[in-house]
């Protein structure tokens, strides 16, 4: 696998409307869901909202505004909000890693536990048009489902719901890992090899490497496609925005 031309640090970049569908709690916005071994970040670049997330520290729900930026570490479970045309930027490590696959919804425990289940139940059957935005609610609804008891559960200081959900999601991916390792390497880790490399030729004094320096510019190549979290524009950029594994 190659990744020319990776965005600093071999990120991945979308961007994010807040869906706008009322869930079964009466809040709108997207789906639960966790990553197994990526950060992401959501820089808020318009509108409100808030960002749902339990972790072992508990429930928590952050507001959200232009300008102000918050981030999830592995493990993490998060739910984004809609309060009010929320537009947000997504940095996604290890290029695009969270939509190759290392992103598991917060099903109820009897969709989890059977693999072909759980992969019907995140597959969208289109890319876009009715069926794609039924498909996409859906998927949120079941979502929601799953994640309401393990946050009252938090709430009420039980923690068990939530991390028997880290242990079923871990088990989901296990066969992935082979192919989100050659992801890694061909993105993060070989950004930060290069930048080690480059910082040994300028310390021996040659700054050979410069001498290939070049511009990039792109495009969305997709506005408003269905993401997990809301309507999503993406780039077809390699490591950029991949395909989520459901499209």
């Amino acid at each position: 696998m190659s990744l020319p031309h990776p965005l600093p640090g071999a990120i991945g970049l979308s961007h994010l409307s807040a869906y706008g569908w009322e869930a079964a709690d009466g809040v709108c916005g997207g789906s639960p869901h966790l990553h197994l071994v990526c950060t992401e970040a959501y820089v808020v670049t318009g509108g409100r909202g808030a960002v749902q997330t339990l972790s072992p520290g508990g429930y928590r729900e952050v507001p959200l505004e232009a300008g102000s930026i918050a981030w999830f570490t592995p493990g993490t479970v998060h739910r984004m909000v809609q309060g009010g045309d929320l537009r947000i930027t997504v940095l996604m490590q290890n290029s695009g890693l969270p939509e190759a696959g290392d992103a598991v919804f917060t099903f109820p425990p009897d969709v989890l536990a059977d693999p072909e289940r759980y992969a019907a139940a995140a597959k969208l059957p289109a890319k876009e048009g009715p069926e794609a935005e039924a498909a996409a609610r859906k998927r949120r609804d079941l979502a929601v489902e799953g994640y309401l008891p393990l946050r009252e559960a938090l709430e009420a200081g039980d923690d068990g719901p939530y991390l028997e959900f880290q242990q079923t999601a871990a088990r989901l991916v296990r066969d992935k890992i082979p192919t989100w390792r050659e992801l890694w390497r061909a993105g993060a880790l070989a950004t930060a090899e290069r930048t080690g490399a480059q910082l040994d030729a300028l310390e021996s004094g040659d700054p050979g490497h410069l001498a290939g320096s070049d511009s990039y510019d792109s495009r969305p190549s997709r506005l408003g496609g269905y993401g997990m979290c809301g309507r999503r524009d993406e780039y077809e950029l390699p490591g950029t925005t991949l395909p989520y594994q459901g499209d």
